[in-house]
């Protein structure tokens, strides 16, 4: 569980983060090594939860070994069925990190969200919509690793 004390805001206590899959954590549905590294060190901190419809079919050999839980649904209704996955999880404990328009739905409803810029772009409606805009997958993990920067940021 992480915990965010950020001036002028509640107490923000985050037990779930939520990745959208491909363009966010996965570059043409393969994971780097240091994402990897990365999924793991955070999975030591919350329940770390991976959303795809796994479009390059790829998603469980790549997350082989890694303490994650992998939630794929079919590529129809994609961002509804992100948006079911945290509310069941319980949204306002939640942090979300996508980069495609399907990713607004969950972002929109999670106590933290992050949008990513990575090598596939970002969603505009997603970034207006998002609390953290990041150029990198790296990035948004470092807001978990560093958690001053979140405060920083997000700050009244």
């Amino acid at each position: 569980m992480l915990e965010f004390d950020i001036p002028g805001r509640p107490k923000l206590t985050i037990e779930n983060i939520v990745f959208d899959y491909n363009g966010t954590l996965a570059t043409d549905g393969v994971l780097a090594p240091e994402i990897k590294e990365s999924l793991a060190k955070l999975a030591r901190q919350a329940k770390v939860y991976i959303l795809t419809a796994d479009t390059y079919g790829t998603v469980k050999e790549q997350c082989s070994g890694l303490d994650v839980n992998l939630k794929t649904f079919p590529k129809e209704n994609a961002g509804r069925n992100k948006a079911e996955i945290v509310e069941e999880l319980g949204a306002a404990r939640t942090a979300c990190i996508g980069n495609g328009f399907n990713d607004l739905p969950m972002c929109s409803c999670a106590a933290l969200s992050i949008a990513v810029i990575g090598e596939e772009g970002c969603s505009g409606k997603l970034l207006a919509a998002c609390d953290v805009i990041v150029k990198s997958i790296s990035d948004a993990f470092e807001l978990f690793f560093q958690p001053q920067r979140i405060k920083a940021t997000l700050r009244n």
